[in-house]
Parts: structure tokens; C-alpha cells; sequence
């Protein structure tokens, strides 16, 4: 797999990635929530200009039952190209797909058949745990140095501390933990980077028994998830600072950083005040003095009060519905910030130019635990769920959006299922809008499966990092 020249989807900076090639093909991960047939990896045409426009082409089947395919993501990306770099002329063929249940994780090759691209390697959890000492693998991010995995669990049914698995992103072997001193830090989530800079950002959910069975109202109330962030030494892979949101913010989930590496600054979506199930949006950021970290809540999204016989058990004392911020994505070019509300149903844009003071500039509804909103392709057919995971391409016009959050979660806030939906929208300077040609839905289309995270061919706004502004 090792090239004369660099892969033609790197790119030195955000800039030039903007400027690439648009995606052709969009590959979803589906999961069967009750683990009586395999999951598995659908391959979609996102090219409008093909008559299977929106439409899924391919599909590759898990070798196994009850992984509960979360997040993956690509062996190698733009970082292949930071000075530093060992493998600069390795390609990005492979998709690293964990198993947040079974934290196993399958390795599919995409070159020779992209469409149906085959699992060409298993790593059991047994290897995990025993090289890293983890399990539940939740997010990677491909660096120079190989796959950086985040976990949720320990090994060896301990709950925690979670962390960083350290992966081969050619021999896809287990290299061992990230960490060489962790501080504090025993929650875990999402990590990210300010890849120029050497600084590393974690974020915190909650251990294995806080998750898997949905959420655990006691533990809210008592404001035991997460609220914290991490930050590191990249490279000499030690803590450095912990900052507190609070303990009322609980989930402080999704790491966006800037994507122009001289900036240093990033966003962290969290799900829920305890005080009065707002959703945020924080930005981190460096101290006055630069010699610190800190953490300034930028954007606060009010719950919305609802007739509490049309809640689900476990929010209907509340007598409203949380926005539950559960993923967001930052544009390439830095300017848009993507906010999706998955228990209202809507997804938001901010213009976030200036990071300090975000200017909303956008929204759309879809599904939701009271609105059920239709997709204009099909206004005759309520939808649930709400946008979930969402991706923004690399020039920044498309943004795709799936309604699945997690087994458990699913099932206790959308108690009348689920469903399985995708949508994309179309954004300019001016707004976005719902495509009305972008809509697979419905159990036949998704094989009664129910559809995660996003990945575009040759890179996405949340796949790569630049070592080049």
C-alpha cells in the first residue's frame, strides 16, 4: 500500500481540501439492534448527477452479530502529510470500523471495490484489552503517528479508566495505551488535536454500565456523566489540564477544532443541563495569558415545553423536550458550525466566524420526539428519530444528517421506534434546505437496520486534520 507520491485525498491544507474533487459515494454504518443478524456497512451514491442518485448501491456484511457499528473512520488522512510524518505514502484504502458492543473492530479495504468493499481483517476484543488494556472502542481519528482509537471502557469487564488505543495504521496491530500519564482523566469519549501545535483534547460520557442500557436517570440527576475536558501533550502523551464545564452539563461529548492548525480553538457540544435540559455549546480556547486552558459556553439551546402524554417515560415529568445536542460539525473553511438537536428534531447552523460569538444563521426541522416533521420527499410519512450524526464535505455545500443514536438511547426516548432515515441538505452563504432527490428511509432500504455515522469518499469535515493553514 505504499505510494510514489502522496495520496491525491490528502491535502496540505483546509484550503486545498476544499478546493478537491466532490464525493462520489458516502458509506453509513447500520446497525441491528437486536443483534440477530449481522451489521453492516452500506454504500450510497451521493453523485446527483447518477440515476441511483440517493439511493443505497452497496452493502458489506459484519462476519459477526452484536458489535452495534458506531463510529469508524479511515486507516490514513491529510496528517500523513505534517512534517513529521513516518508514512507519508500510505494511501487511504481502509475503513476501521469498531464495534462499540463487542469492541471488536473490522478492517474493510475499499480500493479494488468500493461499493462493496470486503472485511479483510477482525481484531477480537481479547486484543484490544490485552495491548491496550480497553474495550467499548468508540471514536478514531487517524494522526502521523497511526489510528488513535478513543475507549469507553477497561479491559477485562473493568469499568474504566477509558482511554486511547494507539493502532498500526498499516499492520492494524494493537501498538498499546496513549496514555503515559493520564492525571485525573477516567471518563472518556472523544479525542481530537491541535495537530500544529502538539496539544491533544478528550472529552467524557460515562463507563460502560452508565451507557449500555440507555440512561441511567439516577446518574444524571446525580451529575455523575461527564463534564470535563482534557488537555494533553500529543506527543509525550501526558495530561496537562483538566477543565470543568460544570457539573449541571452532563455529556460533553463531540471535539471540534479549528481546522486551520495556527488556531487554537475548538468546539464541544454538551447534551443536557440538569438544571433545565438546555443543550450547549462550548468553545475552548486559550487563556488571556496563553499559558492555560479554558472553556466559555458560547451557545445555549432552551428545551421546549411539551404536553407531557406525548413524552416518553423518561423525560415526561419534565413536561418539555430537551434539544439533547448529541453531535456537531465544524465546515471546513472554519465558518459553519452544525448543531444537531436529535430529541427536537432540528438541525442548526452558526455562522461561528467569529468563534466567540456564534450567529445562528440557519435551521431545519426533521422528525423529533413531539414534531415528528416529514421529509418533503415523503410529507405524508411522520418521522422519528431526529438529525443525529451529521457530515459536512470537504467544499462545505452538503451536509448529510442520520437519525440513529445508540441501541438503548433509541429505544427510551423514540419508544415507538426508531426508525431509519437519511437526509441531506444543501448549504450556501445564504441558508441550507432539504434536498428532495436525497431521502432513503424505511425499513426495506435499510434492511431493517438502523443507520449511524457518516463517512465521504476521500475525506469529510470530520475525517482529516491539516498541518498547513
Amino acid at each position: 500500500m505504499t505510494l510514489w507520491t502522496p495520496d491525491p485525498t490528502f491535502y496540505p491544507s483546509p484550503r486545498d481540501a476544499a478546493a478537491g474533487p466532490a464525493e462520489t459515494l458516502a458509506y453509513v454504518v447500520a446497525f441491528d439492534r437486536a443483534a440477530e443478524k449481522p451489521d453492516a456497512l452500506a454504500v450510497l451514491d451521493v453523485d446527483p448527477e447518477s440515476s441511483s442518485y440517493g439511493q443505497v448501491i452497496g452493502w458489506t456484511d459484519m462476519p459477526y452479530t452484536g458489535d452495534e457499528l458506531h463510529h469508524f473512520g479511515w486507516n490514513m488522512c491529510s496528517s500523513a502529510l505534517c512534517p513529521y510524518a513516518p508514512h507519508p505514502h500510505t494511501e487511504r484504502r481502509y475503513l476501521v470500523v469498531p464495534g462499540l458492543r463487542s469492541s471488536r473492530l473490522m478492517i474493510l479495504d475499499t480500493k479494488e471495490n468500493p461499493k462493496q468493499p470486503p472485511v479483510v481483517k477482525v481484531l477480537e476484543a481479547e486484543e484490544l484489552a490485552k495491548r491496550a488494556g480497553y474495550s467499548r472502542p468508540h471514536t478514531l481519528h487517524c494522526g502521523p503517528e497511526g489510528i488513535y482509537l478513543t475507549c469507553l471502557g477497561g479491559a477485562n469487564g473493568a469499568e474504566g479508566p477509558g482511554g486511547v488505543a494507539l493502532i498500526d495504521h498499516q499492520s492494524f496491530e494493537v501498538l498499546g495505551r496513549w496514555e503515559v500519564d493520564r492525571g485525573p482523566q477516567y471518563l472518556a469519549y472523544d479525542l481530537w488535536w491541535h495537530i500544529a501545535q502538539d496539544v491533544a483534547v478528550t472529552s467524557e460520557w460515562g463507563t460502560p454500565s452508565m451507557i449500555e442500557d440507555g440512561v441511567v436517570g439516577e446518574l444524571l440527576l446525580g451529575r455523575k456523566y461527564g463534564h470535563k475536558l482534557h488537555f494533553w501533550d500529543l506527543r509525550r502523551r501526558k495530561h496537562v489540564q483538566e477543565v470543568d464545564l460544570g457539573d449541571q452539563h452532563q455529556m460533553a461529548l463531540e471535539l471540534r477544532p479549528a481546522h486551520d492548525p495556527t488556531k487554537s480553538y475548538g468546539f464541544v457540544g454538551v447534551v443536557v443541563s440538569v438544571e433545565d435540559l438546555s443543550a450547549s455549546v462550548w468553545l475552548w480556547h486559550r487563556s488571556d495569558s496563553g499559558d492555560s486552558w479554558e472553556a466559555t459556553k458560547v451557545i445555549t439551546i432552551p428545551a421546549e415545553p411539551a404536553d407531557a402524554s406525548q413524552l416518553p417515560p423518561v423525560i415526561a415529568p419534565f413536561g418539555a423536550v430537551p434539544p439533547l445536542v448529541t453531535d456537531i460539525d465544524l465546515s471546513v473553511d472554519d465558518q459553519w458550525l452544525y448543531v444537531s438537536c436529535w430529541g427536537t428534531g432540528e438541525l442548526k447552523r452558526y455562522d461561528v466566524s467569529d468563534p466567540f460569538h456564534p450567529r445562528e444563521a440557519g435551521s431545519v426541522r426533521l422528525g423529533g420526539i413531539v414534531g415528528n416533521v416529514a421529509h418533503p420527499a415523503a410529507p405524508d410519512q411522520p418521522l422519528r428519530g431526529g438529525p443525529q450524526m451529521v457530515e459536512v464535505s470537504r467544499d462545505g455545500s452538503r451536509v448529510y444528517v442520520t437519525n440513529s443514536l445508540y441501541g438503548s438511547w433509541d429505544d427510551q426516548f423514540y419508544p415507538d421506534g426508531v426508525g431509519s432515515w437519511m437526509a441531506k441538505l444543501d448549504s450556501t452563504a445564504d441558508g441550507f434546505t432539504l434536498d428532495s432527490r436525497f431521502f432513503p428511509h424505511g425499513s426495506e432500504t435499510w434492511r431493517g437496520l438502523r443507520p449511524h455515522q457518516v463517512r465521504l469518499q476521500g475525506g469529510d469535515a470530520s475525517s482529516d486534520s491539516y498541518c498547513y493553514p
